[in-house]
């Protein structure tokens, strides 16, 4: 599967080979001062299936072990970096030209979710994280 994706302004441009996996939408504190969303919708690839095709995100370091990647002339963000897990790169859902092709199959660390932000859709909660539960 070939996904192909962006930011706002287009400086920016990204493909990926292979099946998207950890599809989820984050409720974390972080991901919602990042974007300025309630929630940000992500998918994993493998970091050697990704590939710029013109600029690079500019990246900066989030927590002890995150790097977040945005686009310098527009701000979108673009990718998650967590070095406990240096393979995988995750990108943000809604930059891919078709969004529907890596839709959310679950939701991760709701117990920061927003108190207005009602989950009615059936998918797995979790509290953090779908290893810590």
């Amino acid at each position: 599967m070939k996904l192909q994706g962006g930011c706002f302004c287009g400086a920016v441009r990204y493909e990926t080979e292979g099946e998207p996996f950890n599809s989820t939408l984050c409720h974390c504190t972080d991901c919602r001062k990042t974007s300025g969303a309630p929630a940000l919708a992500w998918f994993s690839v493998m970091r050697s299936a990704l590939r710029w095709i013109s600029a690079e995100p500019q990246l900066f370091r989030s927590s002890a072990h995150a790097l977040r990647g945005f686009c310098p002339s527009c701000g979108a963000s673009l990718a998650f970096l967590d070095e406990d897990w240096p393979e995988e790169i995750d990108i943000a859902t809604a930059s891919l030209d078709d969004p529907e092709q890596a839709a959310p199959r679950d939701h991760t660390f709701v117990h920061s979710r927003l108190s207005w932000m009602n989950l009615r859709d059936g998918l797995p909660e979790y509290q953090r994280t779908r290893s810590e539960g």
